[in-house]
């Protein structure tokens, strides 16, 4: 890979699907020092919630705080529950220095911009109508692009991760993504 190259990793769900980020220090632990080798080709991590996992604050802070003790660098989640799309989510991922992952397809339509800190503008398109399958046209790409470079003087770091890869969209979509970044 390219030196300027780097991986956004995605947590397992081990953490994020089956202990709901409770009492999951160990497994946070132990992925850290997997990743670990990567080095300064390390990117954002990636932490995709369960569509079933409603936000609870006194866990998510608890989590939050245990995170932020271990790792510095950016982070993302992508919480698929329409209550983790309130002002007290929100702001907690603004406190945590989180940015809140802009997926589609959306469960809420706030869900298909990037929130939370704003240091990081994270997507994630899986494909839509038919998840993992479809491709984006020219439009939906542009208008993700503006979603992720809004505000042109921050220096928030953006990262656009097609997932519609059982069609082979992705690496066209993301092509297509580059160019209209290039053209601005």
């Amino acid at each position: 890979m390219p030196d300027h190259f780097r991986f956004s990793v995605k947590v397992p769900k081990e953490i994020t699907h089956k202990r709901r980020l409770k009492d999951s220090e160990p497994l946070l632990d132990s992925l850290l020092t997997e990743v670990s080798g990567l080095g300064h080709k390390l990117g954002p991590l990636l932490f995709q919630l369960p569509p079933s996992f409603a936000f609870e604050q006194a866990t998510a802070e608890r989590f939050l705080t245990e995170l932020r003790h271990r790792v510095a660098g950016p982070v993302t989640f992508e919480p698929r529950h329409p209550s983790w799309f309130a002002p007290e989510p929100e702001d907690l991922f603004a406190t945590f220095a989180i940015a809140r992952t802009a997926a589609d397809p959306p469960c809420v339509p706030s869900a298909a911009q990037p929130g939370g800190w704003h240091g990081l503008r994270y997507a994630r398109l899986h494909g839509s109508p038919r998840i993992h399958h479809s491709t984006y046209g020219d439009e939906a790409i542009s208008s993700v692009v503006e979603a992720l470079c809004a505000d042109e003087g921050a220096m928030a770091e953006r990262w656009c991760i097609f997932d519609n890869t059982a069609s082979g969209a992705a690496t066209q979509n993301a092509l297509t993504a580059i160019a209209l970044i290039a053209s601005r």
